[in-house]
């Protein structure tokens, strides 16, 4: 389908990257404000609002421009996943300990058959097959890396869902665990592909990735694991639990 035969696709796709564009640097302002606010405090849920609605737009938009553009497929799987992060991230705290409802389902669906085309992927990656998908940026070096890694989270967290929807819902502890691990692997996504895939697309010269531009998508990383170490094997929650009741 040409941009020449339907010029509105030219224009919808222009728009489309701003609101994408936009929709993530907004993002990563208020993610970051929320991860370092009080939980469960004003500042940290109005932040984790504004986080949740713009990663909406910006997961939104790059499933959009990850189709309509070709060699971009990859990054249509990678906006449905980050879609799918931040919406379960913000139904973890908004539905009620221990139930468990049909957008959970509809989300564990989604998590599996985001999950399989990134470990089809990984296989034929791993043993040297042809890969199933094309892309603007080579499977080497820190890439290929990040792939295996995004399959085996992809992987996690459909088992996650799979738990929850079976068992029936999720409360306490591992309740919150679910809502900050999600919540600090969608940040990381959006610094991702800020800084390794937006960015040096705009430096002079062929597209290059610099070594040190996939480091600010480490500190999400860093914070993911500090909250489950602190969540999980400390009192952090019980004590935050009694304050805020």
């Amino acid at each position: 389908m040409g941009t020449a035969q339907y010029p509105w696709i030219h224009d919808l796709t222009a728009v489309a990257y701003v609101l994408h564009i936009a929709g993530g640097t907004i993002g990563l302002f208020a993610g970051t404000v929320a991860l370092f606010a009080r939980k469960g405090g004003p500042l940290h849920r109005k932040a984790g609002t504004i986080f949740f609605a713009s990663m909406l737009v910006m997961a939104a938009f790059a499933v959009y421009l990850g189709i309509v553009i070709p060699g971009q497929l990859a990054n249509a799987f990678g906006g449905t996943f980050a879609l799918y992060l931040v919406t379960t991230a913000w139904l973890t705290v908004w539905r009620r300990e221990g139930t468990v409802g049909l957008s959970e389902k509809i989300l564990f669906v989604v998590a599996a058959i985001v999950c399989l085309p990134f470990l089809i992927l990984a296989f034929q990656l791993a043993t040297g097959m042809q890969p199933l998908f094309k892309s603007a940026v080579p499977f080497k070096g820190p890439v290929l890396i990040a792939l295996y890694v995004f399959a085996g989270v992809t992987t996690i967290a459909a088992l996650s869902d799979a738990k929850i929807v079976f068992s029936g819902g999720i409360s306490g502890a591992p309740r919150i665990a679910r809502h900050l691990w999600r919540v600090c692997l969608g940040l990381t996504m959006a610094a991702g592909s800020a800084f390794t895939n937006g960015l040096p697309r705009l430096l002079p010269g062929p597209y290059h990735v610099p070594l040190y531009f996939f480091l600010p998508q480490f500190v999400p990383l860093i914070l993911l694991f500090f909250w489950m170490i602190r969540v999980r094997f400390t009192g952090w929650y019980s004590r935050e639990a009694t304050l805020l009741a």
